[in-house]
């Protein structure tokens, strides 16, 4: 499985998720996945054994979002995921949503190649 996979099946109970950009009428709230790095943390005679992936989860929401943040956050961190940030990104006047970003990680064992 992967990590966008993983918080697809994970977050869609909660809100409306998509990756990359919300295609559609976008509801008063919902998630939008980035995958930002997938890197190769641990190597055993030459051949990668940890495969670690990253994705920014963007809330966006019409009203207050303090609280959908809380829910997200524990959810994550009940699967096993590491928030490696969290950050209010800002206001966006042009659409009416407030943006927030929780970055989490994950590590996965490497497949045979």
């Amino acid at each position: 499985m992967s990590i966008l996979q993983e918080l697809n099946a994970l977050l869609s109970p909660l809100l409306p998720v998509e990756t990359g950009i919300f295609s559609g009428v976008a509801p008063n709230e919902y998630l939008v996945l980035t995958p930002m790095t997938d890197e190769f943390a641990l190597f055993g005679d030459n051949t990668p054994l940890i495969d670690v992936s990253e994705v920014r989860i963007s809330l966006f929401s019409e009203g207050n979002y303090i609280n959908r943040k809380n829910q997200i956050t524990a959810v994550l961190l009940g699967a096993a995921f590491t928030i490696t940030d969290r950050r209010y990104i800002g206001y966006e006047n042009d659409s009416g949503y407030y943006h927030y970003a929780i970055d989490v990680a994950k590590e996965y064992e490497t497949e045979e190649i």
